[in-house]
């Protein structure tokens, strides 16, 4: 189970959609019943449901609802959690769909404030550029791997920002951009945000974060900080 603020999941598994509902509803009454004890309740109707499943294995017919203090909820084909998006397959496409969308709605609103040889200085758009849209745009990238699709779309934005960055002009090559506008590409990025997130995993302590207590004790950490550095 996992918790963030007022919001919390229960994961479980085993080989039938049907024995994960039970182990659910058996949980989360657990759960309810602790709560009641100190005074806490949850808002029942809230509740979302997603069935992880591999390419393999079909969604069943029922869709196998589950049913909690009498509201039924049937599993969604993408569900948002701290600002990720998953679907029951984990494929990225949508999270990055979303992301992207978000940083193109930001990027229009910054651009009319900072039309050409007005507005917003060119060092302060590395800045903007940087420091806001990229991390809208790759928000996720430590956990989530974007598809060939999504970047596609992402690169084709992130070429736009670049020149917005440098005044360049669109017949500028996309192979210099990064160079003339100091700024990562996102294949790259998204790459080193993935070692971070391993740099993170394999140094914490064990008893701080369960994924570190799961490593070989063959120390497996050290090799992965050498690598990475």
């Amino acid at each position: 189970m996992g918790s963030y603020v007022d919001d919390f999941s229960i994961t479980v598994a085993s080989p039938s959609y049907r024995g994960n509902i039970r182990r659910l509803q058996s949980l989360f009454s657990t759960i309810a019943a602790k709560g009641r004890d100190i005074g806490v309740s949850f808002s029942v109707p809230k509740t979302e449901l997603v069935h992880w499943q591999t390419p393999s294995q079909r969604t069943p017919p029922s869709h196998a609802p589950i049913e909690l203090e009498n509201h039924l909820f049937r599993p969604s084909q993408v569900v948002r959690w701290l600002g990720y998006w998953f679907t029951p397959t984990l494929n990225t496409a949508h999270h990055y769909r979303h992301r992207l969308s978000l940083a193109q709605a930001i990027f229009s609103f910054v651009k009319r404030h900072s039309s050409p040889g007005a507005g917003v200085r060119p060092f302060l758009c590395h800045r903007i550029a940087s420091g806001l849209l990229l991390l809208i745009l790759t928000y996720g990238a430590d956990l989530l791997t974007p598809n060939y699709a999504a970047l596609r779309g992402m690169n084709s934005f992130w070429h736009r920002v670049q020149r917005w960055t440098t005044n360049n002009f669109f017949s500028t090559p996309t192979s210099i951009l990064s160079r003339e506008a100091c700024l990562p590409p996102i294949v790259s990025y998204c790459r080193y945000r993935r070692r971070l997130a391993a740099l993170r995993v394999a140094c914490a302590p064990p008893n701080a974060n369960p994924a570190s207590a799961r490593l070989p004790v063959t120390g497996t950490g050290y090799c992965l900080v050498s690598s990475i550095i």
